[in-house]
């Protein structure tokens, strides 16, 4: 917080000090609340550096935005056949077991179908996908600030891509890989800043990676993981291509993921520090798996066989091993397929 400057007391009669660890465990829902107290409070709750002052503290929290289809009916319900799909943004809280789901913004139809989700100093950011009724591929990016309970909308991505990786950290976002509108695969990189609501090329991968999958670890390295050449449709890569975040450099890794399988939202990093296929914890999630780590605890879901109920589950992660899938019961409304999803910290 030393780039914060106070010009009266955060709480009257009490030491800065003080004021601000009180607000620093005010709970992420009472903050657009508390933001109305003053101009002071509203600047405070507002800024990044707040932020990672409360996460340097221990005071966030992660819970789980996921990309679901709620035109597609419940898990043991019948489908609606003949609806256009009507995607939207599920939140689970773990901790009070809260299912929410979120307004959606700037789309009259639901959200781009196949769009990628982020997030980073507790904002979330949707980017891509193709528009619901044309089923063109778009550029827009917004913002959801969970503070303020706010959507606007950012800079367009600098061109048209679908099934790209991503990766968030220290209020940028990553994106690699994908197609082009003529589904070339891609092996260009960029990166976005939130603050600035700009983007900036990076250097291109070792190669072209289309349908790949994008991991952060350790706030550290921006991971590209499988993908296909254009001559080589649906022939998943075992390698990956890591972007060092201070290097600002890439590196080729070798044997890291099953030649043949497709990464798509089922790749996660174990304790271990080697990469986990969700879709091996349990047979119960072979089909359609999708994992968010949600701290030492990770949501997983999916089906056991192609048309399955959709279940979900939280495991307990230890290295080099992982506990049992905990079956978790959620309402109708969200029991259904994720498209895909990301871990937010509040």
């Amino acid at each position: 917080m030393e780039n914060f400057e106070f010009s009266t007391e955060l709480l009257t009669g009490l030491p800065e000090e003080l004021g601000l660890e009180c607000l620093s465990r005010l709970p992420c829902t009472a903050h657009r609340l508390a933001s109305r107290v003053c101009h002071r409070w509203r600047d405070l709750l507002q800024s990044p550096d707040f932020y990672y002052h409360r996460k340097k503290l221990g005071y966030t929290q992660k819970v789980a935005c996921l990309v679901l289809n709620f035109n597609a009916g419940t898990v043991n319900g019948p489908k609606k056949p003949g609806v256009s799909p009507n995607y939207g943004i599920a939140v689970f809280d773990s901790v009070s077991q809260r299912w929410d789901r979120l307004p959606v913004y700037g789309y009259p139809n639901g959200l781009p179908l196949f769009c990628q989700l982020a997030s980073c100093e507790g904002k979330l950011v949707v980017m891509g996908g193709w528009d619901p009724v044309s089923y063109d591929p778009v550029t827009d990016v917004f913002i959801y600030d969970f503070m303020t309970q706010q959507w606007r909308q950012g800079k367009d991505m600098p061109s048209k891509r679908s099934f790209f990786a991503i990766g968030a950290c220290l209020g940028r976002v990553f994106i690699a890989g994908g197609h082009d509108e003529n589904k070339n695969a891609l092996r260009s990189a960029w990166v976005y800043d939130l603050r600035k609501d700009e983007w900036s090329q990076l250097g291109e991968m070792s190669e072209e990676r289309d349908e790949c999958e994008g991991v952060v670890i350790e706030e550290d390295e921006f991971w590209v993981v499988s993908g296909y050449r254009t001559e080589s449709q649906g022939q998943f890569d075992g390698s990956a291509d890591v972007y060092g975040l201070k290097s600002g450099q890439w590196r080729r890794v070798e044997g890291v993921w099953e030649p043949g399988r497709c990464p798509r939202t089922c790749v996660g990093m174990g304790k271990d520090g080697k990469l986990v296929n969700w879709a091996e914890l349990s047979p119960a999630v072979r089909v359609g798996a999708c994992g968010i780590s949600l701290g030492g605890r990770v949501l997983v879901t999916g089906s056991g066989y192609q048309g399955g109920p959709h279940g979900y589950y939280m495991v307990e992660m230890k290295e080099g091993q992982h506990s049992k899938l905990e079956k978790l019961n959620v309402p109708d409304e969200f029991s259904v397929f994720v498209q895909s999803g990301c871990y937010a910290e509040i």
